[in-house]
């Protein structure tokens, strides 16, 4: 894996990946709606070769649901090329536990049928002495299944969450997302779960183990999830601004929150990738659009089209400085488009 900094591809990303890991929300679609040139994008990398897996922190849902959902909004896809987090909530139990053992869930059928699959039993009620507890995220959850989780928990059962995002994205907006819910069992608790979910990489080490991938290449529109889980994975990461984390935030991001690559939306797989240059007078290059950091603050050049060569080079111009210990701080960095 490089450095946490932008690198560069002189063919498109598709032609240089053979198997893309896409993320569902804010990538694919948003919550029920397509996203702009998302099936296109995809298909086209398809014809070229490019075989691709789905990704997502979802419990909630079976990949049979998410496949057809997909292939409804013109990206054909099949439950195979579908990982959910419950998937990787019951390998993750599965560590640990032996078939057979009781395992309280608490979300979706998506994730009953995968703890069901993996071979444990599932109970309804803290009063069956579970011996662990597995938590994903369901509209339909309420208090009373929350206390079940919390009461297992407090009795010695382990608590697996799917994942701890606080929040996801909806038609409407933002929602609360399972790390919210997961947080009100902790707050009665006061026990830690294991997560299976992103920004852990176990579903994308399962999807690369499933395809025998040679340069898998990791999709997503959160920082603090899927591109983290890339640079935990030590997977590139192509990071799009069609969802959650803004260009801003890819310019603010630490090291390990960094993508590999950056592009408005999925055409940026079908191409290439200039590598930011550092230039004179402490300017970081992209194409033709440049950035550096004075003092606490962003500079950027602001002519012609922002574009996302504005965003790569304020990327690199930032982190550069910040790797140095030298800002820019928060407050001095304005909002980008790309």
């Amino acid at each position: 894996m490089s450095a946490a900094t932008l690198v560069g591809s002189e063919a498109p990303l598709a032609q240089t990946h053979d198997v893309a890991l896409v993320d569902l929300d804010g990538v694919a679609y948003q919550g029920h709606l397509p996203i702009d040139h998302a099936a296109s994008s995809l298909g086209a990398a398809r014809d070229g070769g490019m075989r691709l897996v789905f990704v997502t922190n979802n419990a909630s849902r079976e990949p049979e649901d998410v496949a057809a959902q997909l292939s409804g909004l013109d990206i054909p896809t099949s439950p195979d090329e579908v990982m959910t987090a419950a998937q990787a909530c019951a390998a993750l139990l599965a560590t640990r536990l032996e078939p057979g053992a009781k395992v309280l869930v608490v979300g979706g059928k998506g994730l009953v049928t995968a703890v069901e699959r993996a071979g444990f039993v599932v109970v309804r009620s803290a009063d069956d002495a579970p011996d662990a507890v597995a938590q994903g995220f369901s509209p339909d959850l309420g208090w009373g299944d929350l206390a079940e989780a919390a009461y297992a928990v407090a009795g010695g059962a382990w608590h697996v969450a799917s994942n701890r995002d606080l929040s996801l994205p909806t038609a409407r907006g933002f929602a609360p997302g399972n790390g919210s819910l997961v947080a009100a069992v902790v707050s009665a608790t006061g026990v830690e779960p294991d997560s299976a979910g992103k920004p852990s990489p176990t579903m994308y080490r399962m999807a690369v183990d499933r395809l025998d991938a040679r340069r898998p290449l990791v999709i997503g529109d959160r920082l603090d999830t899927d591109l983290a889980g890339a640079r935990s994975g030590g997977y590139p990461g192509l990071h799009v601004l069609t969802g959650v984390s803004s260009a801003r935030d890819a310019v603010l991001a630490p090291p390990g929150l960094r993508p590999s690559y950056l592009g408005a939306d999925l055409r940026a797989l079908l191409e290439p990738h200039p590598a930011p240059q550092r230039a004179d007078g402490g300017w970081w290059r992209c194409g033709d659009r440049a950035a550096r950091v004075v003092g606490d603050g962003l500079e950027v050049d602001r002519q012609g089209p922002q574009g996302i060569d504005v965003v790569r080079a304020a990327c690199a111009a930032a982190w550069a400085a910040a790797d140095a210990g030298s800002g820019p701080a928060p407050q001095g960095v304005a909002d980008l488009s790309a």
